[in-house]
């Protein structure tokens, strides 16, 4: 039976509940760690709010395998996401001489020098995840991964984690076809294949084009043999229903 890791993202941020910022983390995120064997199955926007994230961090850290944040990192009064972590986890902060090397290489003057060595502290116990970009690196303490909130800089630090270092399972695939067919049309017949195959998620997206409306049919799961025998029927059903299958 295929190992299955789970993963939780944890979107730390008053300007992503204000509308003010969109995420593009999450998509990311998720597309990479299913390549690492970490499946997301769930995911959060919390506030900049230091008693909502350590309840929310130790709620999730101990319902998933892993549990990653973005946001809060940075060198300002309202990035908390370490201080929280560390309450979370009952320790302290200390700067990480590592990530003050880092730091003290641009000169600054002292007040700007020391707003920027808030993103050296890392609560004691926690590993360090390398920033390629030259910036100071995030960090891991058990279960918790803790990332960047910008964008470019959190996909550098994800590209550095690996499979080993999270304990990642069996990869998800996916198989797809569409069909000019109706929801309604397709869903009794969806229900029954879905029930043969429980170990594999089968979704219907509705689509509408210049051509006509439709629904696309998804198979996800770690099984790509038993993804192309449910391909097959899916394929059949829609050839059964007088319509052609659609590929992209």
């Amino acid at each position: 039976m295929s190992k299955t890791v789970s993963g939780c993202l944890l979107i730390i941020g008053n300007e992503i509940l204000s509308g003010r910022t969109q995420d593009a983390n999450l998509s990311h995120l998720a597309i990479a760690l299913n390549e690492l064997g970490v499946r997301m199955v769930h995911a959060r926007v919390i506030p900049d709010e230091e008693d909502v994230i350590v309840d929310t961090v130790n709620e999730c850290r101990q319902t998933y395998d892993h549990v990653f944040t973005t946001g809060g990192i940075g060198p300002t009064h309202d990035d908390i996401t370490a201080d929280s972590i560390a309450r979370a986890f009952d320790t302290e902060l200390y700067l990480h001489p590592d990530i003050v090397e880092i730091i003290q290489r641009r000169e600054a003057p002292p007040d700007v020098m020391e707003s920027r060595l808030r993103m050296a502290r890392v609560p004691v116990g926690s590993t360090l995840i390398d920033n390629p970009t030259g910036g100071p690196a995030g960090f891991q303490i058990e279960n918790v991964c803790v990332l960047a909130g910008v964008p470019l800089v959190m996909q550098a630090m994800v590209s550095t984690l690996s499979k080993e270092r999270l304990g990642g399972g069996d990869p998800v695939r996916s198989r797809s076809v569409g069909a000019f067919l109706g929801e309604s049309t397709v869903a009794n017949d969806l229900r029954a294949i879905q029930d043969e195959h429980p170990g594999i998620d089968l979704g219907s997206y509705p689509f509408y084009r210049e051509d006509g409306y439709g629904t696309n049919l998804v198979m996800r799961g770690t099984d790509e043999a038993e993804l192309d025998v449910m391909l097959k029927k899916v394929e059949g059903m829609i050839i059964g229903l007088g319509a052609e299958p659609q590929y992209e």
